[in-house]
């Protein structure tokens, strides 16, 4: 079993079960990080909203938003890791998403990566989505794809 497990989270379902799946199988630790894509508007959103509402993509306000939206992930990850008794740190990071996490995996002592098969529903692969296939075709750990 690893003992400190990374999990890619964006506020989507397969990535709250990646984490559940975490929180069960991590010895001691659990990293919880959502990266922030400046390149993508909408990825960095993990609940659905019309951007077109949002601020405006790359100002100071559009940021401000991304890190309030990764806060209310994190708050909903913390409690499901209520009782668990391990240890859950979260992090945010700006950034492309794959590279992002694969690097904090790289730099940290991670024993594995957790990911959701796809973060987004309209997704046309059917096995992986896009963030997810890149992790695992570069990790430099075990890479769990939950589905």
């Amino acid at each position: 079993m690893p003992e400190t497990i990374l999990v890619a989270v964006d506020g989507s379902p397969l990535s709250k079960r990646a984490f559940e799946q975490a929180l069960s199988d991590a010895e001691s630790e659990v990293v919880a990080l959502h990266v922030i894509d400046p390149t993508d508007p909408g990825y960095s959103t993990p609940f659905d909203v019309d951007v077109s509402l949002e601020p405006l993509h790359g100002t100071d306000e559009w940021y401000e938003r991304a890190d309030e939206l990764a806060s209310e992930v994190f708050e909903e990850l913390t409690e499901l890791a209520e009782g668990s008794g391990l240890e859950v740190q979260t992090e945010t990071l700006r950034g492309e998403p794959a590279r992002a996490i694969i690097r904090y995996a790289d730099e940290n002592d991670v024993d594995a990566i957790y990911v959701g098969g796809h973060g987004r529903s309209d997704v046309a692969d059917p096995l992986f989505g896009s963030v997810a296939e890149l992790i695992v075709s570069r990790s430099p750990v075990n890479v769990m794809v939950v589905r």
